[in-house]
């Protein structure tokens, strides 16, 4: 069974060319829904797993106007297309992370096929580390999807190991918020990032 909380899902991929058009990260709004929604679908459906399985898995993926209550939804907007990637934070059980100063649950990540491989989920991935800090949290756990780990390690996340097999996800990775010169950064992989619009994070 397919769980939708705690699940990133950015295909193990690198940056591969520049955004041309300015890229913004910003919080989502309502009336954003059904176009999220509808990147989200796009998104599962890449994924490496039965087409019966992706599609009776879409319902329990996609956001409703309930969601904004209790979760930071942050969308990555091109000027000349519209949004092209979604990324949904909440806090971290305490119970799941690995130390004790709290963090932030990376709940969902997804950028939509047309646009993957130029950095976009590396962006939203950055902006969701910002996030930790201006919140007060100490890092950013993330669940990922199997083929999506590269992703994550590439970018400087530590896999966590499992206490608890019955209990932990296998895939649980973990940054923190504030590194060695008080900030901590997200590695940019394989790639340098200056082909990319400004800053404002499946690539």
């Amino acid at each position: 069974r397919i769980m939708r909380t705690g699940w990133a899902s950015v295909p193990d991929r690198s940056a591969t060319a520049g955004l041309t058009s300015p890229l913004r990260i910003r919080l989502a709004l309502a009336a954003e829904l059904a176009a999220i929604n509808a990147i989200v679908e796009r998104a599962v459906m890449t994924w490496k797993l039965p087409e019966r399985v992706k599609r009776l898995a879409l319902p329990s993926y996609r956001y409703h106007a309930h969601d904004l209550a209790h979760q930071r939804i942050l969308v990555a907007e091109r000027l000349d297309t519209g949004i092209v990637g979604v990324a949904a934070l909440e806090e971290a059980e305490p119970k799941d992370l690995p130390t004790a100063g709290g963090g932030l649950l990376l709940h969902g990540l997804y950028v939509d096929p047309a646009w993957q491989g130029q950095g976009v989920g590396s962006r939203l991935l950055e902006a969701a580390l910002d996030t930790c800090r201006q919140t007060g949290q100490g890092g950013l756990l993330v669940k990922a999807q199997p083929d999506a780990a590269g992703f994550f390690q590439r970018r400087g996340m530590q896999r966590l190991a499992m206490k608890d097999p019955d209990r932990d996800y296998p895939y649980r990775y973990w940054l923190s918020a504030f590194g060695p010169d008080g900030r901590g950064t997200v590695a940019d992989g394989a790639h340098s990032h200056r082909s990319e619009a400004p800053p404002f994070t499946p690539v």
